[in-house]
């Protein structure tokens, strides 16, 4: 069961740094927050951060241009997202893919 839904809109981004910028964001993450792979891997993998009982369902719009702008980076953007995934069963993150050019 899902109990919170957050979107992580990336319509302008351009780079690896607007990307930390958004995730910090839209995802809620502290003003601390590393803004580099490792510290997102962490942050997402956080059990603290999840609604008490529930589930974290994070919904990534407009990502398209950003994933042909900076494929690497969007590779790895993946990967950190499937890895948390993996290990945190109350996560789910998945990809809108209607309303991206």
């Amino acid at each position: 069961m899902t109990d919170q839904v957050l979107t992580l809109d990336l319509d302008g981004v351009k780079d690896k740094a607007s990307l930390m910028d958004r995730c910090v964001r839209d995802l809620e993450l502290p003003d601390w927050f590393g803004r580099n792979w490792d510290a997102l891997a962490d942050s997402l993998t956080d059990l603290r951060a999840m609604p008490e009982g529930g589930g974290l369902l994070v919904v990534v719009r407009n990502w398209r241009p950003y994933a042909k702008e900076r494929p690497e980076e969007w590779e790895i953007a993946q990967e950190v997202f499937s890895s948390a995934v993996d290990q945190v069963p109350l996560l789910s993150v998945v990809l809108a893919l209607g309303g991206s050019s």
